[in-house]
């Protein structure tokens, strides 16, 4: 495939050996001129291991050429990568003046083609920026119409510094976002020789992916380091605990605990926390990230309830109130706080969980049930049909497979609010999810 490539700095660079390597011919596009005349001389502009003996190779067989006119690069290609820099700004909010120089250009320069041409957007951006901005810009200077004569995608990169090459050729995942199938299916053409699960969705969920994943690697490593000096303050080596940490893939490095939904409770994650920062406070250690999970945990039941009395009904029915399915523990279950912040606010209350039904009776938790939330026990209701009779709200409060159809029997006056994303399939407008 013939390709253009906008910005030769470090992902353009790579990307530029790399798919020249695979066959491509490929031409870098970049208005600083040293960083063509280096490429065109068989020179990597960046440090990176092996990419300096590809583009050497690539350069010297004239698959790959770099240039500094966009007009002629894009007339000689089918398709653009824009792999420019996305910088912060002061403010924090990111800069995009480079993406939209870029696209200034290459729209220029599609004006003239008559041939449809593809637009592949590979640098960092928050949802919606290609559709608002990639996309209008090229219109707007190419005097043409996306997805009609030029399509356009978005595909990040998944490229660590010091393993780029390898990371390109053995990704975790390749992500297409797409308007069209048809600018789809010619990327993809791309990757084919790439070994890697093959991702098409929307623009924003590709743009998003990208931060989605650098939060959680950020995150992985602030957490880390918290361990570790909480570790070495109370004399244990923190390298052995993570070691042994890290060989859990059941729970701990796996997809478990990593879709989105209510807070968390029961009887071991809010306690152990505490134990854990309480701990610290004692060593005059400051664990910001561990120390911020409880109150982002009772955030996400504030924004329950106020998801809840949004909808301005006062019958309000709740399915499963334990902290999770197949179980009766109510001990700090986020359910149990939302329904004594609703019954607080006179909210006309019933619940129903089977489990929890069965523990008032025979339950390890009887006493509990009993004894300490008394009040809420007597708003338990036997069945779901009596307390859809009962709600005009109805909340799904844990994943109980009983739980699955009840969607199908809310009447037109009632709405479900769903905290657990109890199915998949499609629904009515008369449903919410807590984070979908």
């Amino acid at each position: 495939m013939r390709i253009s490539i906008f910005g030769l700095g470090y992902v353009g660079a790579v990307s530029s050996g790399c798919l020249a390597n695979d066959g491509h011919q490929v031409i870098g596009v970049d208005p600083v001129r040293t960083k063509v005349d280096l490429i065109n001389e068989g020179q990597s502009p960046i440090i990176e291991k092996d990419i300096g003996d590809i583009i050497r190779k690539t350069a010297e067989s004239g698959m790959l050429l770099a240039v500094t006119d966009p007009a002629l690069a894009v007339a000689k290609t089918e398709l653009s990568f824009i792999c420019v820099g996305t910088p912060s700004q002061p403010n924090g909010n990111l800069d995009l003046e480079y993406v939209r120089r870029v696209c200034e250009e290459i729209g220029k320069a599609i004006r003239n083609k008559t041939e449809s041409h593809t637009v592949v957007v590979r640098s960092t951006m928050l949802p919606g920026s290609t559709r608002d901005v990639v996309i209008p810009a090229l219109e707007k200077h190419s005097g043409k119409k996306s997805g009609k004569d030029f399509l356009v995608c978005y595909n990040p990169e998944f490229l660590r510094e010091g393993t780029a090459v390898q990371d390109f050729y053995d990704p975790p995942k390749t992500v297409i976002g797409e308007t069209q199938p048809k600018g789809g299916d010619l990327l993809a053409l791309v990757y084919k020789a790439i070994e890697a699960p093959l991702i098409r969705t929307d623009l924003e969920t590709a743009e998003l992916v990208k931060y989605v994943d650098n939060a959680w690697h950020a995150m992985k490593i602030g957490f880390a380091n918290e361990i570790g000096n909480l570790a070495k303050a109370m004399d244990v080596d923190g390298h052995r605990v993570m070691d042994i940490f890290l060989q859990d893939t059941k729970l701990n490095i796996s997809k478990a605990y990593l879709k989105p939904g209510f807070a968390f409770g029961g009887s071991c994650l809010p306690k152990d926390l505490r134990a854990l920062t309480r701990k610290a406070q004692s060593l005059d250690l400051s664990l910001p990230l561990l120390g911020a999970v409880l109150p982002s945990n009772e955030l996400q039941i504030e924004h329950a309830f106020k998801m809840i009395t949004a909808r301005g009904n006062k019958k309000v029915g709740v399915l499963g109130f334990s902290f999770k399915a197949g179980t009766d523990d109510l001990r700090e279950s986020p359910m149990v706080e939302l329904v004594e912040r609703l019954i607080g606010k006179g909210y006309d209350i019933a619940l129903y969980d089977r489990n929890v039904s069965l523990a008032t009776l025979v339950g390890a938790n009887k006493d509990y049930i009993l004894n300490l939330i008394p009040h809420i026990s007597k708003l338990i209701v036997s069945s779901i049909d009596e307390l859809l009779e009962h709600s005009e709200t109805i909340v799904i409060g844990n994943g109980d497979p009983e739980f699955r159809n009840v969607i199908d029997r809310i009447r037109p006056h009632q709405s479900m609010i769903d905290l657990v994303r109890i199915t998949d399939k499609e629904m009515p407008d008369n449903y919410e999810g807590i984070c979908w």
